[in-house]
């Protein structure tokens, strides 16, 4: 386990996997700083976590992750709400919209090919801008299993962004090698919240608060890539690269 990370930029927390992060992460008497479109959904919980923690710091700011130049913004903004220090970014914005391609359903492809890689990429560029300056800090990147191959229907496009981002962060760790400097990349099993909500039937599914606390256990170690939870997807994400696509059917 690497060192203490006490103040964690956490983008997409008003809801899901971003909320419960950051109470965990607020549990351990961590400081935070936690942007997302829904600002009325981030005040309530920071007053949750300045109520439940006293000793923790919390920072709120509005950020839709698509208006690019707004990123570069809000995180220098946070850099200077810690005192000039980001311990770590997690860069957990995104969405799942979208349908088999060539269906009629362009935009909304468009709309989660943008918002999963452009946009993390332009946050893992500000990130990366502060932790360069700075000479130390842990870059974060919240892919999916999804991401080791391809799938279908409504998962074609999410997971070839999450491909994407995974081959992205592995190259941000090559560039990085050597230095004080870390990337890691989460790829989540199937954990319940807003963004699958709808699905009713996901196989090894757990709730938002125990996989979030496998990601939390994760990142903290501060591995390369990790899969969680670790029981079954370290296993299941080794034998998703062997299936024929026949089987590979069966997961979407």
């Amino acid at each position: 386990m690497g060192k203490v990370r006490q103040g964690i930029v956490i983008t997409g927390a008003s809801s899901g996997l971003g909320r419960e992060m950051a109470r965990q992460f607020a549990a351990m008497g961590r400081d935070l700083a936690l942007c997302a479109r829904r600002t009325d959904r981030l005040d309530a919980l920071k007053s949750e976590l300045e109520l439940a923690y006293p000793a923790i710091r919390v920072y709120v700011r509005a950020l839709d992750v698509n208006d690019h130049e707004q990123v570069f913004a809000v995180f220098n903004g946070f850099r200077q709400d810690f005192g000039g220090t980001i311990d770590r970014v997690i860069v957990n914005a995104g969405m799942g919209k979208g349908a088999s391609v060539g269906t009629g359903h362009f935009e909304a492809n468009k709309q989660t090919a943008i918002t999963n890689f452009v946009s993390a990429l332009a946050q893992c560029e500000a990130a990366l801008a502060i932790f360069r300056a700075q000479n130390a800090g842990h870059l974060v990147t919240i892919s999916s299993v999804s991401a080791v191959r391809g799938f279908r229907r409504a998962l074609t496009v999410y997971a070839a962004t999450k491909a994407a981002l995974t081959s992205l962060s592995e190259g941000m760790r090559v560039d990085l090698l050597g230095t004080p400097i870390t990337v890691t990349t989460v790829h989540p099993g199937f954990i319940r919240s807003e963004i699958n909500g709808q699905v009713e039937k996901m196989p090894f599914i757990v709730d938002t608060e125990t996989g979030c606390r496998a990601m939390v256990r994760a990142i903290e170690k501060e591995g390369a890539n990790v899969y969680v939870p670790a029981w079954p997807w370290a296993l299941v994400q080794g034998l998703l690269r062997c299936l024929p696509l026949s089987q590979l059917r069966r997961f979407s």
